[in-house]
């Protein structure tokens, strides 16, 4: 009651201030008016927004159909060349691909970057044999296309043949290096004109097509119109393959004005009216107010006496004055049902609140009931609530009058049924769409029943049975297999269906399925039949299909059960998508694998490429199996496996300095060594190129030479180098040693020759013999101590055979024991029992004396001597160590003087100087060598190499 009362307050209120109510009213109106225009702004300038993006994206597509083609154009073009690197049947393929794209006006070849073979000839001789590298304007676009390995549109540009154009250049590798391009160039004019440039709407919209030069970094714009635009309204689309963008520019900024002009002056319009007509009708306010309580009188009294009624009732009910149109009574789920207040239905007629689409319906039924025609309406039908919304009821109109009496009112009960109501729509807007979709798919669809089909498989007991077992049992049973074909019922195929198999309508191919699926797709049902027994939800079949003329497809089938349909198997969807056309890329693709492949594999080296910074190798070529020993699945298998199998002494600098070169990203060539399969040890030449990838990370590739045989020729050349030298060395000391030691001889001989021709007597003569017998003897000596020397050196066929190193040291021992006792000297032999070494007998026994003489005869009264003989591996050699704790040698005096004739270092009476010079020469004729280490009282280290 108290809204009731603050509502007549406010009508008197407005009723008694007419001027302000129509001023109010004025503002209300433009406020309204203001936001229609802003909608219709918006709206507008939504629609233009759209049509410029349709037309752009239809530019943008035409222009990308036209690079796709080029880009195939160019793949064409770089298959005519051959393994060799020869170009073959360029005309041809070149006529054939400007006949079939007439966009493209020349296409060429670009070895090295200068073109070389061009088509037409005719009209583009002026870039025949030119060299783009010498142009600096295209090296980064050139470089550009090399780094992104792929496709790029340099340009547009000034062509040398003239007019503006665009080239498109697709790098050609040949063995892992830059043969040169292949290109097509198409006229900038050509490619806007078919595009659909020139057909827009020119008093509308302009194009500009722009690029960022590679050189300035400055946008450049191609098109005639080239005024500054960023403060006009435009759309842009780029083209990443050539850094282009398009731009539609709208040339009226204030066509949206001119558009909603006549719509904001109909509004001041109808609003001023307004307000001036309010104003009016509030100047009889006496006659407007007595209305009202009368109106309020009715309202009271009606709502006193059906009160009671209305009230109860769960659903809507309302009288209506079928004449008038006009709601006498209406109850509280009634003004709910439509939202309105009781006052605000009282003032509508139901005609108002019916939804248009129904009212003839409604009008038509009520006119039957006033003739007697029907004796109530029962009916479901559309209401307009007072928001604005759609709501559902199921009406039932009865008469309120006997019969003969007038016609005039009559009960209308409404039930609120919209919920069911837009469940309905919902399921019916649902199964249009998927109709929609499954009609319209590029895909080709079947809809299937598999339920009597299931039912069959569990019959013959197949159903959770193993699938190998049910395969078996199908592929054995042929005839099984066609009474499951004709269980399958078809509910639907689409169009795209029809396509495939080349039928005129869905009746023809479900009539022929059976047939169908015998000339290509059985072993895909016996697949989808091993699902079933399986309970399989999906699956996915790739298989070929041959059709009853005889032409064959590939195809991919795949089937889903329709979600609720997974028990009785009522609804399944399979797709059949034509995949011929990829499997014959695939087919090229692998056959060009494999061409790479079997020219990487020729290659006499490993060609192999890894990560930069973790050595990780993502490739590696078949040949390291020959080469290394290792297979590709080895050597893949362990992230570490170049580095682990590096030669211990090259792995830390062949590391370091890779690793120093790839940080300064320098092509790099060096030489180490590996470790074989079989133990070989295999020196590598390894070519190394840095490749920057464009996401930024760094790659290694390249190839590893096998140089074993050259470095082992190498070594030994220089072994032989150091030999050589060293007899040399020797040699001219042997000379000086004879020179002085004969010269000393046959000065005394000469010298005892003169006296004994001056003796005055012959006693004087018997006292020179004996000293011409001594000087005669030591003559002697030194003849056989160099005839010894001289024989060393000269025998090359020295006689060799596998000794047992432990019983020659025994052997050395047992003769030398009584010197051994004498001195007290202690032995410890730690040479292994089946140490065996490949030496001349006579020189191994010789050398052991020498060097364990030696220990004994410089051992150091004072101590408790001793002599430890050991051998062991160094460097894949037997090293044979002798050491002591005598005297020792004053190594800084006498390194250089150790090994040679007639040196002595100890003033020991019976030294010769004579066993160490032998024992070295020996060792060298063997291919062996000897060290020494000494200091002065504490002992001395013989080591011997043996080879």
């Amino acid at each position: 009651m108290n809204l009731k009362k603050a509502w007549t307050s406010i009508v008197n209120w407005l009723i008694d201030r007419p001027k302000r109510t129509s001023y109010l009213v004025l503002f209300v109106c433009l406020i309204i008016s203001y936001f229609i225009i802003s909608l219709r702004y918006e709206v507008s300038h939504k629609i233009h927004d759209r049509e410029m993006s349709a037309i752009l994206h239809t530019i943008h597509k035409n222009i990308e159909q036209t690079l796709k083609a080029s880009y195939t154009s160019t793949l064409t073009l770089a298959m005519t060349l051959n393994h060799h690197g020869e170009v073959e049947h360029f005309q041809t393929v070149a006529s054939q691909i400007i006949q079939s794209n007439p966009d493209i006006s020349a296409v060429q070849l670009v070895p090295d970057g200068v073109i070389k073979y061009i088509y037409p000839i005719e009209g583009n001789e002026e870039a025949l044999n030119y060299n783009l590298y010498g142009n600096p304007n295209l090296k980064e676009e050139i470089q550009k296309s090399i780094t992104l390995n792929n496709m790029y549109f340099a340009g547009p540009l000034q062509l040398r043949q003239g007019g503006i154009g665009i080239v498109g250049r697709y790098p050609i590798y040949l063995k892992k290096k830059l043969w040169g391009f292949s290109a097509v160039v198409i006229k900038l004019d050509t490619l806007l004109k078919n595009a659909g440039v020139n057909e827009i709407d020119s008093s509308k919209f302009y194009f500009q097509f722009g690029k960022i030069n590679p050189n300035t970094k400055e946008e450049e714009f191609f098109m005639p119109n080239k005024e500054d635009f960023s403060e006009k309204h435009f759309s842009e689309v780029s083209f990443p393959d050539g850094d282009w963008k398009i731009y539609l520019i709208s040339k009226d900024e204030n066509y949206l004005v001119a558009d909603l002009l006549p719509l904001l002056i109909l509004c001041l319009a109808l609003s001023t009216l307004l307000s001036i007509t309010i104003g009016l009708i509030l100047k009889k306010p006496s006659e407007l107010l007595s209305l009202a309580r009368k109106q309020k009188k009715k309202l009271i009294k009606s709502e006193t006496r059906y009160q009671s009624i209305f009230s109860q009732a769960a659903v809507g009910i309302a009288k209506i004055n079928f004449i008038t149109n006009q709601y006498v009574e209406v109850n509280e789920p009634y003004c709910q049902f439509f939202g309105y207040t009781l006052e605000e239905l009282k003032n509508k007629n139901y005609k108002e609140i019916t939804h248009p689409d129904d009212l003839s319906h409604t009008m038509s039924s009520l006119q039957k009931l006033i003739s007697g025609e029907i004796s109530k309406i029962v009916a479901e039908k559309r209401y307009i609530k007072k928001n604005g919304e759609v709501v559902w009821g199921r009406v039932t109109v009865s008469p309120l009058w006997s019969q003969g009496e007038t016609p005039k009112t009559v009960i209308s009960v409404v039930e609120d049924i919209t919920a069911t109501k837009k469940a309905e729509e919902a399921i019916k807007k649902s199964e249009e769409e998927y109709r929609s979709l499954f009609d319209d798919s590029p895909i080709a669809l079947w809809e299937e029943d598999l339920s009597e089909v299931k039912k069959y498989l569990e019959d013959l007991g197949l159903m959770g049975k193993d699938k190998s077992m049910v395969s078996d049992f199908l592929n054995a049973n042929p005839k099984i297999v066609d009474k499951c074909i004709s269980l399958i019922r078809i509910i639907n195929v689409n169009t795209e269906s029809l396509v495939l198999h080349n039928v005129e309508s869905k009746e023809e191919l479900i009539a022929n399925f059976p047939e169908i699926i015998k000339h290509g797709t059985f072993e895909a049902i016996i697949k989808i039949l091993i699902g079933v027994t399986q309970k399989e939800q999906k699956g996915r079949i790739e298989g070929k299909i041959v059709f009853p003329n005889g032409t064959t497809k590939y195809i991919s089938l795949t089937w889903n059960i329709v979600k609720g349909y997974e028990d009785s198997l009522e609804r399944i969807i399979i797709s059949t998508e034509d995949i011929t056309e990829r499997k014959a890329s695939q087919k090229v693709i692998v056959a060009s694998q494999k061409r790479i492949e079997s020219l990487i594999n020729t290659i006499d080296g490993i060609v192999w490429e890894c990560d930069a910074v973790t050595f990780k190798f993502s490739f590696i070529s078949k040949k390291v199996e020959n080469i290394l020993g290792y297979t590709v699945e080895e050597w893949m298998e362990s992230p570490n496996f170049w580095v682990d199998h590096i030669y211990p002494e090259d792995r830390d600098w062949t590391i370091d300095y890779c690793t120093n070169q790839t940080v300064q990203l320098k092509q790099h060539d060096f030489e180490y060594r590996m470790i074989a399969k079989d133990g070989r040890i295999v020196w590598l030449r390894d070519i190394v190129n840095v490749i920057t990838e464009s996401d930024g990370s760094v790659n290694l590739r390249g190839i590893m030479i096998d140089i074993t045989q050259s470095k082992d020729i190498e070594i030994e050349l220089n072994n032989s180098f150091s030999l050589v030298t060293e007899q040399n060395k020797r040699l001219l000391n042997f000379s000086y040693i004879i020179s002085h030691n004969l010269r000393s001889h046959t000065s005394n001989l000469q010298s005892l020759s003169t006296l004994l021709k001056n003796a005055e007597s012959d006693k004087e003569r018997e006292e020179l013999l004996p000293l011409l017998s001594s000087v005669s003897e030591a003559l002697n000596e030194t003849m056989h101590n160099l005839n010894e020397v001289v024989n060393i050196q000269t025998n090359v066929n020295l006689n060799v055979e596998p000794l047992n190193l432990r019983r020659c040291i025994d052997k050395t021992l047992h003769d030398l024991s009584i010197e051994i006792e004498q001195r007290n000297i202690t032995i410890n032999c730690k040479v292994q029992e089946d140490t065996l070494v490949v030496y001349n007998p006579a020189y191994l026994e010789n050398i052991l004396i020498n060097c364990i003489s030696n220990a004994i005869r410089y051992s150091d009264p004072n101590k408790d001597s001793y002599i430890n003989i050991q051998s062991y591996i160094e460097n894949s050699k037997t090293v044979l160590e002798i050491s002591d704790n005598g005297i020792g040698i004053d190594m800084q005096k006498n390194k250089d003087k150790i090994f040679g004739m007639y040196k002595t270092f100890n003033n020991n009476p019976d030294a010769k100087g004579m066993g160490l010079f032998v024992t070295k020469n020996q060792i060298d004729a063997m291919g062996g060598s000897i060290t020494v280490e000494s200091q002065l009282h504490e002992g001395t280290s013989f080591k011997i190499y043996f080879k």
